[in-house]
């Protein structure tokens, strides 16, 4: 008799992606775990200690899919730099609506009881930074501008992943192409006013 294949935290993990991206994550559990990797659930426990440990790596897990889902959109779409992150984010809560839920939604590893709370998340500096590079601002201005982007964009995220907003991808950037026009403008205008 063959000996039985090991079930590895991969393969786990890749099972809890693939039935939170059919169902969401409240049909993720042991057992339904276990039905798809046909087996029984005590390997899952012998990887995992509990459901919360499971559940804390799959968020990390998840999040690698959701950077590989942006550095492929970037390379599919013709878009302007500086609107991949807000294009490509509105773009997987429609696409991939329960991972987007409970990434970005639920589970949001994000608490602003202030605006400069947003530049405490991970990368969120970095990515201001570069943001503030390719529109040609200030870094100081460019981190007001990607934190008002960013609320702006997640708005139309949740909307789209609710299902109460549906728009094309071209209406999406010139919505957003109008928003950073308008901050450029009213920039420009004040550096006017102040000469």
């Amino acid at each position: 008799m063959p000996p039985k294949a090991k079930i590895t935290k991969e393969m786990i993990l890749t099972t809890v992606l693939k039935i939170t991206r059919e169902a969401g994550f409240g049909a993720v559990n042991a057992r339904s775990i276990a039905e798809q990797l046909h087996c029984s659930t005590r390997p899952i426990f012998t990887c995992y200690e509990n459901m919360a440990e499971l559940k804390a790596e799959f968020l990390d897990f998840a999040f690698e899919y959701y950077s590989r889902f942006v550095a492929e959109y970037g390379k599919s779409e013709k878009i302007n730099p500086y609107l991949l992150f807000p294009l490509s984010y509105i773009e997987f809560a429609k696409k991939e609506t329960p991972l987007f839920q409970i990434l970005f939604v639920s589970d949001m590893d994000l608490d602003m009881s202030e605006a400069n709370d947003f530049y405490r998340e991970l990368d969120n500096e970095e990515k201001a930074r570069e943001f503030s590079q390719m529109i040609g601002v200030e870094p100081k201005r460019g981190k007001e501008i990607f934190l008002d982007l960013f609320l702006y964009s997640h708005g139309i995220a949740v909307l789209t992943a609710t299902g109460k907003l549906s728009l094309e991808s071209c209406d999406l950037e010139k919505m957003l192409q109008n928003f950073l026009s308008a901050y450029m403008r009213q920039d420009h205008q004040k550096g006017r006013d102040t000469l």
